[in-house]
């Protein structure tokens, strides 16, 4: 008997989300890494963006997708998102505490993989202005190793003209040149995309920073952090083809396939549109 609930368990859903599509470059790395895995992947596109909300506010907004998602069966879940990985993480692993789902979030496992990267000890962090006002990038880079030199810098309008759509034009190059250029002066040889939504302008970045600068994806640290945490329950999934994967959204359907399928560089299959139940935090 235990072991037909054990079997039941692998089978259920790996659950990750983000405030919109961004998450979908997470949920791309972990398509590719973890491929007999399923997934559900809930963007909150209604409420986009996350970075300039409160950080009240975004606890209440990932307790109500947390909620939601453990409804619909997750056996672990992903916070793909800097904002609400910063605001609410601590919320969550204790909403979920005694459930048997982990919790993950993107910032841990991008600062380990930066401190493992830099040479010089010089790392640079783009991210959300509620991300950096955070402090979790110092807090987490710091617990790492205390010796390497932190520049933060917050990118109020990034990921909204990432979300917004393509192509990219001259507006979008000189938003990235002058959030890069502080990252320049401080000489850094490693930076964290703190924000999903960057990769999607990787090149750029990597083009305005320089060929000899690391940059680090929330995507790589989360894969390990994935695999380890299931490892260590027994909850992988021991199938020896693909698995599906599936998405909600809060926003419109439509607008979400159409941004959505370039962000993950796959083909968006159900999309179902969801209302969340409003949450209720302990005072």
């Amino acid at each position: 008997m235990p072991a037909t609930t054990e079997r039941a368990a692998s089978d259920r859903p790996i659950a990750v989300f983000d405030s919109g599509v961004g998450g979908l470059t997470v949920l791309h790395e972990l398509l590719v890494s973890l491929p007999s895995e399923d997934f559900l992947y809930l963007g909150d596109t209604a409420r986009f963006p996350y970075g300039d909300k409160s950080q009240e506010e975004l606890r209440v907004c990932s307790a109500e997708i947390a909620d939601h998602l453990l409804v619909a069966g997750a056996k672990l879940l992903v916070v793909a998102c800097g904002s609400a990985t910063a605001a609410a993480l601590p919320l969550l692993e204790e909403r979920l505490a005694g459930s048997g789902v982990d919790v993950l979030g993107v910032i841990a496992p991008a600062a380990q993989l930066a401190v493992e990267a830099t040479a010089s000890g010089r790392i640079g962090v783009l991210a959300t202005p509620a991300t950096v006002a955070s402090g979790a990038y110092a807090n987490a880079i710091a617990a790492s190793d205390p010796h390497v030199r932190l520049e933060s810098v917050p990118c109020p309008d990034l990921a909204p003209i990432i979300q917004s759509g393509f192509p990219f034009d001259e507006r979008v190059v000189e938003t990235v040149r002058r959030y890069t250029a502080p990252l320049r002066a401080a000489e850094v040889d490693t930076v964290i995309l703190g924000s999903t939504h960057y990769p999607l302008v990787a090149p750029m970045l990597q083009r305005m920073l320089g060929r000899g600068v690391h940059l680090v994806t929330s995507g790589e640290g989360v894969v390990r952090s994935v695999e380890r945490a299931l490892g260590a329950r027994d909850l992988l999934n021991g199938r020896d083809g693909e698995g599906d994967y599936r998405f909600h959204c809060t926003g419109d359907v439509e607008a979400f396939r159409t941004l959505g399928t370039r962000f993950l560089q796959m083909p968006l299959g159900e999309i179902e549109q969801v209302e969340l139940v409003p949450a209720e935090l302990a005072a």
